[in-house]
């Protein structure tokens, strides 16, 4: 009998040696190379329609452009994060935080949708039938249509897909499924690899919709192999704290729609719930005088959200300038303080600031800027902002103030909320008229927005 061969696989990047290397080439991690039984190379898997025919080259005129019909679920935050809703045949996958509430969110969508007509297969890696019943009646999820399989043989489940012909199939998780025709250990990076291409296969062939539950590293990261958030049509991180009960489900990646989408949810007793105006959420505990604090109006995809942007400057005690920020970039924070400095003649090199934006909600985009900067110079001079102001801008390095995307939706959106008035940068306030009940201020230099913000 011929002696199997062997090679070692990086259980963090897939890459593959002949030998053990205590450090990985590739992603420079150690003791990741785990040896791996090499399997026979299989025949190519054609492709196939939705219909089961074999595929073959099509004129690009003669494709269909006819879209297929979104499946709508009750929770119009999800359907946001989706693009619209959900996707026949589409391959979806759902990371996050242990005990973040995935499985919940996933049980909470297979009722909806097996009420709605169609046939779900919920199957489970991590939990009997009696637990996932036990949460579904906290959750008060019942149906008719919806079918529990506690099962890791990926064999058996793809037999019980092609016999049950479900409309939508949930996979909880991706770790814990085995290909019975490889070697490795479960979770392993070729058996994940070889799984989700399965399950891939599946729901092109099939034109059955799967979502994919998977873990996440310490850092944040969904484990396994980069290619498997390659391979799944839409990648969807669901955030959050585990101090707090608001859930942020951020879509990352999206063959159907627009990436940076934003779902929010208040996980309560019986379930996660929509947040309808988060930002009432995020400004409801607001102190009028307090110093320090900004308002901006913030896109997350196509919303705009208000977020409170807060600050603490204090001298340093010891030699060197501490900067610690929570919800934004603290690369962004020294960048603009060294710009206030230079350009606004306000001396914090001796200062420790402390930003942090309010609510929980991580905030990553250029126009964030302005209230950033407002925020720490109030809290220098310890003076106090108009609670009805909000601020909107991108700053430079020479301290002017750059336009930003999408103005009209932020400035609607802090009138819809009661704000009185909104600091714009001047540019994009050319060609378009201001709506009423908000007054539109547009600054140039960031030395000019100070002067009409914060006067001494």
């Amino acid at each position: 009998m011929a002696k199997a061969k062997t090679q070692f696989i990086c259980q963090n990047c897939g890459y593959q040696a002949p030998r053990f290397l205590g450090r990985c080439p590739n992603c420079g991690k150690w003791n990741t190379l785990v040896e791996e039984v090499v399997e026979s190379a299989a025949a190519p898997v054609s492709h196939a329609t939705v219909s089961g025919t074999l595929a073959k080259p099509e004129k690009l005129a003669a494709v269909s452009t006819e879209k297929e019909p979104r499946i709508k679920t009750q929770m119009a935050e999800l359907n946001r994060a989706l693009g619209g809703g959900v996707v026949p045949g589409s391959l979806v996958l759902i990371g996050g935080d242990p005990g973040i509430g995935k499985s919940t969110l996933l049980l909470q969508v297979s009722g909806q949708l097996s009420q709605t007509g169609g046939t779900v297969l919920y199957v489970s890696g991590e939990e009997s039938a009696n637990q996932i019943k036990m949460r579904a009646n906290r959750l008060s999820v019942a149906s008719d249509n919806l079918y529990l399989y506690p099962e890791t043989d990926m064999g058996r489940i793809k037999e019980n897909i092609a016999s049950m012909k479900p409309d939508y199939v949930v996979i909880d998780s991706v770790q814990t499924m085995s290909e019975p025709d490889i070697q490795s250990a479960v979770g392993s990076v070729s058996q994940i690899r070889e799984v989700t291409a399965e399950l891939m296969r599946i729901a092109k062939t099939q034109g059955v919709t799967i979502f994919v539950v998977g873990h996440v590293t310490k850092g944040g990261a969904i484990a396994g192999p980069k290619i498997l958030e390659h391979m799944v049509d839409t990648v969807l991180y669901f955030e959050g704290d585990l101090h707090h009960t608001y859930r942020i489900l951020r879509a990352v990646k999206n063959r159907f729609g627009s990436t940076n989408e934003l779902g929010i949810f208040e996980m309560q007793e019986d379930g996660l719930q929509e947040v309808k105006n988060p930002s009432e959420i995020f400004l409801e505990e607001r102190l009028e005088d307090a110093t320090g604090s900004s308002i901006v109006v913030s896109m997350e995809g196509t919303r705009p959200i208000l977020v409170e942007i807060q600050a603490l400057i204090t001298p340093s005690v010891f030699g060197n300038a501490q900067r610690t920020a929570s919800g934004v970039d603290r690369n962004r924070v020294s960048l603009i303080m060294a710009v206030l400095e230079k350009r606004a003649s306000i001396m914090l090199q001796n200062q420790d600031a402390y930003i942090k934006a309010a609510g929980g909600v991580k905030l990553d985009e250029p126009a964030i800027d302005l209230a950033l900067a407002i925020s720490i110079a109030s809290s220098y001079r310890d003076q106090g902002t108009n609670p009805e102001e909000c601020y909107v801008g991108e700053i430079g390095l020479t301290g002017e103030i750059r336009r930003v995307n999408r103005i009209e939706s932020r400035i609607n959106e802090a009138q819809k909320l009661g704000f009185k008035k909104i600091y714009v940068p001047k540019n994009n306030l050319e060609d378009w008229t201001a709506p009423t009940g908000i007054e539109v201020v547009g600054v140039t230099t960031i030395k000019q927005a100070l002067k009409l913000i914060l006067p001494k």
